[in-house]
């Protein structure tokens, strides 16, 4: 089963369906590591939405349920959520940790973005 990520919105991607969506996605993805139960994840949601309605020509945002989908979490070390992970080419280039506004979010991810 192939798996494509939408990139107009934040799609859910599970251990099952991470290499197709992220690891072999031709653009950048922002990999939302969350949990239903965590207030700051939920802070940032509709931040990561806008910011994948925004830039879908650029960045692919997914996310990913860390409590349903341990391989995945325990692979890329993921011990807080939210944990953001940008990965380039199939390859995790930079870690945010923690919820953060929108402008300093995109500060982070100026060196990717137009």
């Amino acid at each position: 089963m192939t798996h494509t990520v939408s990139p107009t919105t934040v799609t859910t991607v599970t251990d099952a369906t991470f290499a197709a969506a992220v690891l072999e996605s031709p653009l950048p993805v922002l990999v939302d590591f969350t949990a239903h139960w965590c207030p700051p994840c939920r802070m940032i949601a509709p931040v990561l939405a806008e910011i994948a309605a925004e830039h879908a020509d650029h960045l692919a945002v997914v996310q990913l349920d860390v409590d349903e989908n341990p391989t995945t979490s325990a692979a890329y070390g993921v011990l807080s959520m939210p944990t953001l992970v940008l990965f380039r080419d199939g390859k995790p280039v930079r870690t945010l940790v923690g919820a953060r506004p929108k402008r300093r979010l995109l500060s982070e991810l100026a060196d990717i973005l137009p």
